[in-house]
């Protein structure tokens, strides 16, 4: 069965169980009014396509309220038909609001039901407006608008008579305008999304003058001392004063300059100055103790930790704390408790974790609904801008347009569709500038200690060679196929696994002893070095467990005293043990998988193992901000422990490229606009040809080919004649020397041989491989002999014309 499978998914084109992948078209390289058209082209297929239950609030009139199900999502939207053109309905869903389109999939997919439910004549009717609402219009820019019935009282007519047919700037107006309004009587409808947005703008005119004041001179605001129980350092100040005053935001600052403590400063700045009393904080379970002590440490607020079993979850969302503190996962086995509570601001934490946009979990967390919003991620980019759009998503879902406008503006993309690289970066860093904040670890470097990597290169075992080899073949046999089958990425995802751990040890590939690994013997030396030093604390990293199993018995060998972290140690213990690391003096080792890379306070530790290489650079710069961090007093020394000849080894030229559109993308700084990147099937096939050792193709000169191809099947033919000419030669030689009996050699002939051969030699050359030339090729140097013997005897030989 498992063969009828393999098979069925190897080859399913040629069974006619699949097609070739449809080729896609490269919305890249559209113009605006094909993009435009190219979209709604999408929409209108998935409208036709996708089942949907429509519900009319007034079953007998087109143009009302309806609500919509997807039987794709299951999510419900509200519609508000009001006519059949683009821009003049509304609809609830995300998409709609960002879009810029004016339609969405379940606007057409109602007005397509409703064309074959209302006769010609009721379609024909416009709608009108019976009562006034506040509404937002969607186009290229947000409008805040006032919808007005045609029949209104002259009083009403005269009270809006400033906001007809215009977009609302002065929000003070419109408030007092629908003050006055419902004084008179006259009803004001203001929709959800409109009241949102308001409210949002109001906040923001509420604590603009405070954050004006702060981050026109952080380090002199006397809220650095008195804002949280610790002083703060002033870009941290900053820091707060910009999320806050965005009112949602990114803090992407590099790893280990506090953005935690800068979460918790926002929320407090948020709480005295805009009326916050409820704050979600949603982060890493590996984490969730860490904010629980920092909050304590840090401020004077109430907090709640989110665990047990479904039922206490839900009651412990429904609390009067003013921080409540969960993890991704829950908020998928939470969502209708975490749904009913109204949240003021929500804290993402390693918000680089929502980066694919259609896992479940970044849905479920962009669908939460807060006024406020502030993700925390030093690596808000670390593959691609895809990954940065869904994070800057989570806080604003127009900030960078609809995902067909944002992939043509800043992606290069070749006729078929393939990404080339990334344009325009300038323009994404000016749209970014309002809501994302980064500091680099060198824009603070005077208040950390200095840094220093050294990468130590190691020699493999031949037994780890052979593994890693046999594993490259599966990989370049399966690089060589047009079409990738599912079986295809899991036979490749297996081999390049077992080339990353064989550059460990064989024993992580087959667990048999004995355990060939170079590695291990150059890290045990190294630990030796570094556990002679007085006072030295070292963090030590690797990917896989089983390598820390072997790790393990060195670290006693050398008496270093040590802790472990992995995946299997529960949320409860962990801190205990960091805890033990910073204030035992004989725990000298901290022993951890990525699962102590992020969040974890280390700065007790001077010394950085990368026994490994993560994939991503980001993972690399993560684990050295363990230690390298705000609080550090000495300087940190890094180690990265790299195979020779290995994919690892290979690894470290992959890196640099995405350091380089994080670089651009985010750093405000930046003179970047442009970045070649490649990414999808292609892109694969061509970073694992790097991770291969292999170079690019260039591109192909037949008419050079050919002439190299004549040559070197000149210089074959060449030396095959050579070789058939020197045996032949070599032949007719011995044949001569068998002519001359041994009687008949005298000493001149012998001497004169002597001459001849000492001649010869210095127009013989002798090969790499051993073989002799002479014009021709001699088989073996037994002939050259054989020819200078005849030669000398035929010379000495009256008959053969004397020493002449």
């Amino acid at each position: 069965m498992g063969l009828a499978f393999s098979l069925v998914l190897e080859e399913k084109m040629a069974l006619g169980l699949a097609a070739p992948p449809r080729v896609r078209v490269p919305v890249e390289s559209l113009g605006e009014q094909e993009l435009v058209e190219h979209a709604i082209k999408e929409r209108t297929e998935r409208a036709q396509d996708e089942k949907m239950a429509l519900s009319s609030s007034e079953p007998t009139r087109l143009w009302t309220d309806y609500t919509i199900t997807s039987r794709v999502s299951g999510k419900t939207y509200r519609l508000a038909l009001r006519g059949w053109q683009r821009g003049e309905s509304y609809c609830s869903c995300p998409d709609f609001r960002t879009n810029t389109l004016g339609t969405c999939k379940h606007i057409l997919h109602a007005l397509r039901k409703l064309e074959r439910r209302f006769p010609a004549s009721v379609r024909r009717r416009p709608y009108r407006r019976t009562a006034i609402s506040v509404h937002l219009r969607y186009g290229e820019q947000i409008e805040l608008r006032m919808g007005l019935p045609d029949d209104l009282p002259a009083s009403a007519r005269k009270l809006v008579a400033p906001m007809r047919d215009r977009p609302i700037d002065d929000l003070r107006l419109l408030l007092r305008t629908v003050q006055k309004l419902e004084t008179i009587g006259t009803e004001v409808t203001i929709y959800p999304d409109a009241e949102e947005y308001v409210q949002r703008r109001l906040l923001q005119r509420r604590i603009e003058r405070t954050v004006g004041q702060i981050r026109e001179n952080p380090s002199r605001h006397p809220l650095r001392t008195r804002l949280l129980k610790v002083e703060l350092l002033p870009y941290q100040l900053d820091g707060i004063a910009f999320a806050a005053g965005a009112g949602r935001a990114i803090l992407a600052d590099d790893m280990g300059l506090g953005k935690t403590i800068q979460g918790i400063g926002t929320s407090e700045l948020l709480a005295r100055h805009a009326g916050v009393r409820k704050v979600l904080v949603i982060c890493p379970v590996s984490l969730k103790t860490q904010w629980k002590n920092e909050i304590t440490r840090f401020s004077d607020r109430d907090c709640q930790l989110v665990i047990g079993s479904a039922k206490e979850r839900a009651e412990q969302y429904d609390n009067e704390c003013f921080f409540t503190i969960c993890n991704p996962e829950q908020i998928l086995r939470d969502l209708g408790p975490i749904e009913r509570t109204n949240w003021d601001l929500i804290i993402l934490d390693e918000g680089q974790r929502i980066k694919n946009w259609e896992a479940k979990t970044t849905r479920a967390i962009k669908g939460l609904r807060s006024l406020l919003a502030l993700v925390l991620s030093g690596t808000p980019l670390e593959n691609n801008l895809g990954e940065l759009y869904s994070v800057v998503g989570f806080i604003d879902d127009r900030r960078l347009g609809p995902a067909f406008r944002f992939f043509n503006r800043h992606r290069v993309a070749d006729e078929r569709g393939k990404v080339l690289g990334y344009k325009n970066l300038a323009e994404l860093r000016r749209h970014l500038q309002p809501v994302l904040l980064r500091r680099t670890r060198e824009s603070v470097m005077k208040d950390l200690p200095p840094r220093t990597t050294e990468i130590v290169r190691i020699t493999p075992t031949e037994e780890q060679l052979d593994v890693h080899g046999t594993n490259m073949q599966i990989i370049r046999a399966i690089m060589r196929k047009e079409y990738m089958s599912e079986m295809d990425l899991l036979r490749m995802r297996k081999a390049l696994l077992v080339c990353r751990m064989v550059a460990n040890s064989t024993f992580l590939v087959d667990k048999q002893e004995p355990s060939y690994s170079s590695k291990l013997q150059e890290l045990d030396g190294l630990l030796a070095r570094l556990g002679a030093e007085e006072g030295r604390k070292i963090v030590l990293f690797s990917e896989w467990t089983t390598m820390l199993d072997l790790i393990g018995p060195s670290l006693e060998r050398h008496g270093l005293g040590y802790v472990r972290l992995d995946g299997s140690v529960p949320q409860k213990a962990r801190q205990p043990l960091v805890q033990r690391f910073c204030d035992d003096p004989a725990c000298r080792v901290f022993v951890t998988t990525n699962a102590g890379s992020t969040g974890l306070n280390l700065q007790v530790a001077d010394t950085v193992i990368n026994v490994d290489l993560p994939w991503n650079p980001a993972v690399l710069e993560q684990r050295i901000a363990r230690a390298h961090r705000m609080g550090q007093r000495r300087p940190v020394h890094v180690f990265v422990l790299v195979t020779e000849g290995t994919i690892e080894e290979n690894l470290l030229g992959t890196l640099s490229a995405k350091q380089e559109l994080a670089l651009a993308a985010l750093d405000a700084n930046s003179e970047t606009d442009t970045v070649d990147l490649s990414v999808g099937i292609e892109e694969l096939k061509a970073r694992l040809e790097v991770l291969l050792g292999a170079r690019p193709d260039a591109p192909l000169d037949a008419s050079e080919k050919a002439r190299q191809q004549e040559r070197v099947q000149a210089l074959v033919e060449r030396k095959r004649v050579a070789r058939a000419g020197g045996q032949l030669v070599s032949a007719a030689f011995g044949f001569l020397s068998e002519m001359f009996p041994p009687a008949q050699e005298t000493e001149e002939s012998r001497q004169l041989a002597g001459l001849i051969r000492g001649r010869l030699e210095d127009c013989v050359e002798r090969d790499a491989q051993g073989v002799y030339h002479l014009n021709v090729t001699l088989p073996d140097p037994k002939a050259l002999d054989d020819l200078s013997r005849s030669l000398g005897r035929l010379l000495a030989h009256p008959e053969g014309g004397g020493a002449t």
